[in-house]
């Protein structure tokens, strides 16, 4: 009986040792995940009091040469129309100004991107029971204005907004994680229209909404998911001009294509790739592309009449050949798979970021677009977003560390490298590089740092 006792004990020991070498094991190589996932939501310090509205004595232009008004910049192809920026970073970069009061409360982060008209940036914040919103003088920090609504969310990685506004004629359109549409006046904040997306059937994803909004003709678009995966609402009324699909909403925009003579949209939703009709709504076609939790959240990017979508969790990436009918798969690799990051088409090379966002160990990426080979690797800059200006990328890791590297299908060229570019941060720094008007905006949850792209006088 005793030796039985002492065998099952023995047995009952070594199980209890493998399971605590594989949890050791699996705690180190996934310790970037685990500091990173850990708060991810709440505020990496405490946030400064908002500060009182300045009444700006200067004449604030309402445009500027190189505008950043919408989700990845004023044509939605990632790039800046700045040049002749600094490129020797040994020295750093002056930083201009910073605020550190966008956020505030447990879970109340925001992962929003600035955006830039003239002397007006817009970004989102939020606090215990708000969606905020504040502009600010681009020139100097000062805040213009500032607005709010009640909007109950969850504190999946924060209750603040993941979709980054649209500004057009005078307007801004802001889309919380909640599913609230709103429009407001840009030169004073007054709201002009609020909707929510679940009042047409919308349906929140997982991780909450994230369609930042596509402002097109007389429409501004969201994904809503549910019944109503894609809307169209008339950006002057609030009025919802078509609603098309039905399913899980996706993590992406809305991206403009032309299929044949048939202008469209394309809706990287949470089951695949659908394209509709701008006019009216109407499905053209619908390609699967599963995904691990129905994470599609990176945009797609088009080259012609081909469309590159890529997808996290290694599920790779795809080509298609793009029509008004069912598009072609011109190739598929899992050499390529984007959580959240979006990658840039140059001169028929593919660059960006392959792997996951809780880890800094990703892959920087190039891939010839033609067949989906991989020209090269490096592990170089963590994993982070990019920004594309004057020939070069502008790419932040997610530990705050700031790189500009030149693309080169040959090799991996880094020009320059900023460390700590916001400072200590805890948590993963999700929000993308935006390049307006000679200046580069990074954003860490209420942080909110400007610096200077080019030599100031």
């Amino acid at each position: 009986m005793k030796k039985t006792v002492k065998k099952w004990l023995k047995i009952g020991l070594g199980v209890l040792g493998a399971l605590v070498l594989g949890a050791g094991i699996f705690i180190a190589l996934n310790w970037d995940s685990v500091e990173i996932l850990r708060g991810s939501g709440d505020l990496a310090a405490t946030p400064e009091e908002i500060p009182e509205v300045v009444i700006s004595t200067e004449t604030l232009r309402d445009e500027g040469a190189a505008d950043w008004p919408c989700w990845r910049g004023a044509a939605g192809d990632g790039r800046s129309a700045v040049t002749g920026i600094i490129k020797d970073w040994s020295q750093g970069l002056e930083r201009m100004w910073e605020v550190n009061y966008l956020c505030r409360g447990e879970g109340g982060a925001a992962w929003s991107a600035p955006v830039v008209q003239g002397d007006r940036l817009v970004v989102c914040g939020r606090d215990e029971a708000h969606d905020q919103v504040f502009c600010l003088n681009a020139n100097d920090g000062g805040l213009l204005w500032r607005g709010d609504y009640a909007a109950t969310a969850k504190g999946s990685h924060g209750m603040g907004m993941r979709a980054t506004p649209a500004i057009d004629d005078g307007r801004i359109y802001t889309f919380g994680r909640s599913g609230d549409l709103v429009c407001w006046n840009l030169r004073d904040g007054a709201i002009l229209w609020h909707r929510n997306v679940h009042d047409e059937g919308g349906k929140e994803p997982k991780w909450g909404h994230s369609s930042s909004p596509l402002v097109r003709g007389d429409h501004v678009l969201v994904q809503g998911g549910g019944a109503a995966r894609v809307i169209a609402y008339d950006k002057v009324t609030g009025e919802v001009a078509w609603k098309s699909g039905q399913g899980h909403a996706g993590y992406a925009p809305l991206v403009p294509i032309t299929l044949g003579d048939t202008p469209a949209y394309l809706a990287f939703h949470g089951d695949g790739l659908a394209a509709v009709a701008s006019a009216t709504g109407q499905e053209l076609w619908n390609t699967p592309w599963e995904t691990s939790y129905r994470v599609n959240a990176t945009t797609p990017l088009v080259s012609g009449n081909r469309i590159l979508i890529t997808s996290g969790y290694r599920t790779g990436a795809q080509l298609l050949e793009a029509s008004d009918t069912e598009p072609t798969v011109i190739w598929t690799t899992r050499a390529m798979a984007s959580h959240h990051s979006d990658g840039y088409i140059l001169d028929g090379f593919l660059y960006g970021y392959s792997g996951q966002s809780m880890q800094n160990r990703g892959a920087f990426k190039c891939l010839e677009l033609a067949t989906g080979a991989v020209k090269w690797t490096t592990k170089a800059m963590g994993w982070g977003t990019c920004a594309y200006v004057d020939d070069h990328l502008v790419c932040l890791d997610i530990k705050g560390n700031l790189f500009l590297m030149k693309p080169d299908p040959e090799r991996f060229a880094k020009v320059a490298h900023l460390p700590l570019a916001l400072g200590d941060v805890e948590g993963p720094v999700w929000t993308l590089p935006v390049i307006a008007n000679d200046k580069l905006y990074l954003r860490f949850k209420q942080r909110l740092v400007c610096y200077a792209l080019k030599v100031t006088q």
